[in-house]
Formats: C-alpha cells, structure tokens, sequence
C-alpha cells in the first residue's frame, strides 16, 4: 500500500509518500517499508531571533508552505492521488495551530479522493520509525527523547504501549535548548551543546543525576538544568571555554541519568520476557541524533546483553515518512478515523495515560 503523510505539529512542514509492502512472491519484503519520498522545510530561520519556537509564526508558515511540500513529495514519489490506499497526517500533540493545518489538509485530501484518513499520534510516528527504518519486531523498549517528550515505554505491537516511565519536568531536549539559551548559543540549542561539549572538560563542573538510583524509570532535568545556571553565574563573564566546559558536564550528566534509567528498564524487559535472547532498545525523537547520547547507550546495551536500534539521523527528527509509515502500519490492520478527528495539542500514547484525561479516540473504526 501506498500512504502520504504529512507533519505539521511544530516547526517543520513535511510531507513524505511511503510503501508498505503487504505481499510479495517470496515473502521476502511483507511488512516492510520503502520510502519513496521525504520532503521537510525547516523553519529554523523564522524563530531564531526568539531562540524558540513561536507558535503562530509556524502556524502562518506551514499554511504558506504545506500546498508546495505536499505537490513536492508527489512528484519525487512520481504517483498521483489515484496511487494512494490512504492519507495520514499528525493529529497531535503539538502547537495546535500548526497541526490543524495538516490535519485540515489531509482531511481534504481524504474526502476529495475518496480515501481513508489515519490520524496519527505523533509520537507513535516517532515510536514505529524503526520498524520502517530497520524492520524491527515486536516487542521492544523505546526511549523517545525530543524536545517536547521524554519516556520510556514498551511496544508490544502497533498501538499497543506501556509507559514505563516520563520526565516529571522538563523534557530533554527542552532541557537541551533552555541550557543553551542561557550560555548564549544559537537556537536550535541541541546541537550546539553537543557541539561545544566536543572540546571541554566534562569533569570541571560536578553537576546533579536528578532521580539517579531512585526507583521507578522517570526523569527530571530541570534541576540540572538550573545547575547550569547557577554555575555558570558564577563564572560570569563566561569565556569559550567555560561554554565548552558547562556543556561537556551537562552532556555527561544527562548520559549517566540515562545509563540508570536505561538500565534498570533493560533488567525488568528481561525479566518479563525472558526468552528474547537479545532485547532490543529503539531511540527515537529529535535527541537520539546526539552521538554522545548514542554512544552512551550503546555501551549500555553492550553490558546487558541488547541491541540498540537508531533510525538514521534525518529520521529522528520531524518528518512525514514516519507519520506515512505510522499511517501505513494502522491502515493495514484496518484503523482509519472519520474526517472529524480532532486535532489534539495533548494525546499520551499509551492507553493508560490517556484515559486520566479523558480522551479516548471516539470515533476510530477498527
């Protein structure tokens, strides 16, 4: 089946057309993904003198780009309307404004040509990306790290999962950004931590592990992140390397959380499913693309006995091929929405959080 998908919920516009190869004559590629095209406009360049994301700003700018993007990733895909088995778009969570251009668009498309509508959780673009990606089976650990979401969850299935744990504060790339903010990097802030953490010393600061060695899996990083603050008050006027120090000790403290956190959850997946011989932890979300971040993991997953999967780079971030994929994988086991979905700025992915607040997914058909 052929799916277009499309991503608006914050400051990427995005339209990608993917494959999901149902049957073949060996069997070979059922299930598995191709992507035909990706097309993603950033819009680093509207918010950067904000040093964040202003949300009518992208609102107005997806509604200027979406139509171009969208005609864009059809043409490099070479296929038309009349090629597609369905349409999805992210439904949420997000800047509300921005995911209602999306889903708007996606529902016109829909009921112009006839075609199912998948209103995908964005997040669960993000959690199935690896199966699109590098066809991972299930079950299997996620950590989900961007700069709206930290979590932990197990994927038992498309649809199916359970949170383990969250940041009860700050999310980490949020955490990521803030600290660049305030040590005067350019926005996005992620990359720049990463960057000037190359050259300084990650052990001149000695900065908090918030929740290292406590029960349960959550996070928290804004106590970290306000050690930053208060170190770097200290110092001030801060010199390059001072920045490049702060953000080494920073980046240390973040991959030594997550090593307690990580690891705990490893020894309970195997406890619970003792005869997968070799678990497997997928990383998705913008942060995964942080090497430090990656290669923290992998050394974790080298001691436990697991495998860690990362989707390539341009995956991890926003994009329409894994809402296209997310579309994909619901529209083969018959989940489609009416053309009233609603756009939702919150949307927990596992079921149990999402039934504290009250919003079910009324209206789905299986």
């Amino acid at each position: 089946m052929i799916v277009l998908g499309i991503e608006t919920s914050c400051d990427e516009t995005a339209a990608a057309v993917v494959r999901r190869h149902d049957q073949t004559t060996d069997g070979s590629k059922a299930g598995q993904g191709e992507i035909l095209s990706n097309v993603v406009l950033s819009q680093i360049e509207d918010h950067a003198a904000y040093g964040g994301v202003v949300p009518e700003i992208a609102a107005r700018a997806h509604v200027e780009a979406l139509d171009g993007i969208i005609r864009t990733a059809m043409d490099e895909a070479g296929v038309t309307f009349a090629d597609l088995d369905g349409v999805a778009a992210t439904s949420g969570p997000g800047l509300i404004g921005g995911v209602l251009v999306g889903l708007m668009s996606a529902k016109a498309i829909a009921a112009a040509h006839n075609l199912p509508l998948i209103a995908v959780n964005h997040l669960e673009g993000h959690a199935l990306t690896a199966r699109l990606s590098n066809n991972a089976p299930f079950p299997h650990l996620l950590l989900l790290v961007s700069g709206g979401h930290s979590q932990i969850l197990l994927v038992t299935g498309v649809g199916d999962y359970e949170r383990w744990g969250t940041t009860i504060d700050d999310a980490l790339g949020e955490a990521f950004d803030k600290t660049a903010k305030l040590l005067g990097l350019p926005y996005p802030g992620g990359p720049e931590v990463e960057k000037a953490a190359n050259g300084g010393d990650a052990k001149r600061f000695a900065l908090p592990r918030s929740m290292k060695g406590r029960e349960g899996y959550d996070f928290s990083f804004s106590g970290l992140k306000s050690a930053v603050r208060r170190e770097a008050e200290k110092i001030a006027p801060l010199s390059d390397q001072d920045v490049a120090d702060l953000c080494a000790s920073f980046q240390a403290a973040i991959c030594d959380i997550l090593t307690d956190r990580i690891s705990k959850a490893l020894d309970t997946f195997k406890d619970r499913f003792p005869d997968i011989g070799a678990p497997q932890l997928i990383v998705a979300g913008g942060v995964a693309a942080n090497q430090a971040i990656r290669s923290t993991l992998e050394t974790i997953l080298d001691d436990k006995g697991a495998e860690l999967v990362a989707p390539p780079i341009r995956l991890c971030t926003d994009n329409g091929a894994m809402i296209a994929w997310a579309g994909a994988e619901r529209l083969a086991l018959g989940l489609t929405d009416p053309l009233n979905a609603p756009a939702r700025p919150r949307w927990p992915l596992d079921k149990s959080a999402e039934a504290k607040i009250g919003k079910g997914r009324k209206g789905a058909k299986a």
